[in-house]
């Protein structure tokens, strides 16, 4: 079949190279070696000690090539009474479980394969296969504390850290936080370091990531904010308060779980340890950039009128609450909101909304973080929105991205949304240098004590048209006010100019060969 602009044989998406992750790669294994790295037989228990008979097994794009194996052999150990899924797509970010994705085949449950952001979900309970990674015990515990004690810094306890695929090696047992606990007479992370840490006075604080979470309800916020799975331990005290500094040592390659947790612990100490290269480092001396980097996304939402809720995630429990906090607090600072869902995010898809002037990014914390570069607009997240739309920023360097927290704080302090004695006074723009006018939607400023949600404009609202059928008002309309600035507005309709056409008969038959395409 020859191929037009219309039509296509299918081959470009056959052919099409995927981007994959070279750190979550790995060789071939045999099939001993699969059923250990993918702990088979203990998932197989777990599904059915729990009685599951709809299994949806999640892969990310670097694990497929082992699915189908995955797949027979977990089909031999649970028995033909029970049916899997494979989910080969997922509608996010592959570090989140794809919930919908599983509903759309009535699972019960969802296996997760590979890197896991370990969101808290609300739908399904989940079983997570992290893999194992290989890592030499002896050389990153002596590796890290050699970066440790060069910092000079004298604690009475650190805390360990690591990616969610070395947790093999962390010498945990038990499948849950609650029943987790470390052996010590297996050579594992933790013993490691606190044998040679206990010369020095020094003791490892560790939580166990759990291996299992079942589902939350959305109306309960989740734990403080988690990375990896691991609870985010406040490190340094507040401001005025006495106590020590409590150090992090972070094992794992670079990733968005390190950059995360080097954000939301911005002045504690963080050693990293990369398996892959060896090598041991101080990695918490970018976090002055990274916030830097941060607080200029903060600067550009700032000169922002319209705003566009992206919708990043459906499964982290919460983000239904989130969404209608934002709109709300949107609509109190005299912004306009939208809430658009394109699952997953590229400029291509976002560039169509030109009247958008800045994106509010509701995703996991791995998701979060997105570097606007390559975008049209900035991408905020949600406590970097707050930070906004005060009136008066003041930033401590503290960061927030866990959904529960900021919501647990709420809207921005009244005082924030407190009108000026002139409400057309000009605000300077730091970005720009120069002084601009905010455009102000929703009509009159809403009580600050209303705990009610502002009201939500309908589509079906009037529309004023004038006598030749073009829109002349569009009231508190951003898109409209767009579409009113654009030199491109559609095709005209021309009504009166040109005559009618004699109707023809249509085409008959499917688009692969209609009845009157005249082959030969």
């Amino acid at each position: 079949m020859t191929e037009s602009i219309f039509s296509s044989s299918g081959q470009q998406v056959i052919q099409r190279s995927v981007i994959l992750d070279s750190n979550e790669t790995r060789s071939q294994l045999s099939s001993e070696e699969s059923g250990d790295y993918y702990e088979l037989e203990w998932t197989a228990n777990e599904i059915i000690s729990n009685n599951y008979k709809r299994i949806a097994l999640q892969f990310p794009d670097e694990l497929l090539q082992d699915s189908v194996p995955i797949y027979h052999s977990l089909k031999r150990a649970i028995g033909a009474d029970r049916e899997l899924y494979v989910l080969a797509d997922t509608s996010y970010g592959s570090c989140c479980v794809d919930e919908v994705s599983a509903q759309h085949v009535d699972a019960d449950a969802v296996v997760h394969y590979g890197h896991a952001c370990m969101s808290k979900n609300y739908r399904l309970p989940v079983i997570y296969v992290f893999g194992k990674k290989p890592i030499d015990l002896a050389d990153a515990a002596q590796k890290l504390l050699e970066s440790y004690t060069s910092s000079g810094i004298s604690a009475k306890t650190v805390v360990l850290r690591h990616d969610v695929a070395y947790t093999h090696a962390a010498g945990v047992s038990g499948g849950a936080m609650s029943h987790a606990h470390v052996d010590p007479f297996v050579e594992n992370l933790v013993s490691a370091l606190q044998n040679l840490l206990v010369n020095h006075d020094v003791s490892v604080s560790y939580n166990a990531i759990p291996r299992r979470l079942g589902p939350s309800t959305a109306s309960t916020f989740p734990a403080p904010a988690t990375e990896n799975g691991n609870q985010v331990v406040d490190a340094n005290p507040p401001p005025g308060t006495s106590g020590d500094i409590t150090p992090i040592l972070y094992v794992g390659s670079a990733s968005l779980g390190l950059t995360n947790l080097l954000l939301t612990n911005p002045t504690t100490p963080v050693h990293g340890y990369d398996p892959v290269t060896r090598q041991a480092a101080l990695q918490s001396a970018a976090t002055n950039k990274l916030l830097m980097r941060r607080y200029a996304v903060v600067e550009k939402a700032r000169n922002a009128d319209v705003f566009g809720i992206l919708v990043g995630t459906l499964g982290v429990a919460s983000y239904l609450p989130l969404i209608a906090h934002l709109r709300q607090v949107l609509t109190r600072a005299h912004k306009k909101a939208y809430t658009i869902s394109v699952g997953k995010l590229n400029p291509s898809k976002l560039a169509n909304f030109a009247e958008i002037e800045c994106f509010v990014l509701v995703a996991c914390p791995e998701n979060s973080l997105v570097d606007s570069k390559e975008f049209f607009r900035p991408m905020v997240t949600p406590f970097e929105l707050q930070l906004a739309l005060q009136r008066s920023p003041t930033w401590t360097g503290e960061y927030v991205l866990d959904f529960g927290e900021v919501l647990t704080r709420g809207a921005p302090k009244p005082s924030s949304f407190e009108d000026d004695d002139d409400p057309d006074s000009p605000v300077f723009s730091l970005i720009t240098g120069k002084y601009r006018h905010a455009k102000r939607y929703g009509g009159e400023r809403l009580a600050q004590d209303d705990p009610t949600p502002p009201p939500v404009s309908s589509s079906s609202a009037v529309t004023l048209r004038d006598q030749g059928g073009t829109v002349a008002i569009l009231r508190d309309s951003a898109a409209g006010e767009f579409l009113q600035s654009r030199t491109f507005r559609g095709l005209e309709t021309r009504t009166g100019f040109d005559p009618p056409s004699v109707l023809q008969q249509g085409r008959s038959g499917i688009a692969r060969g209609y009845g009157d395409d005249h082959r030969a």
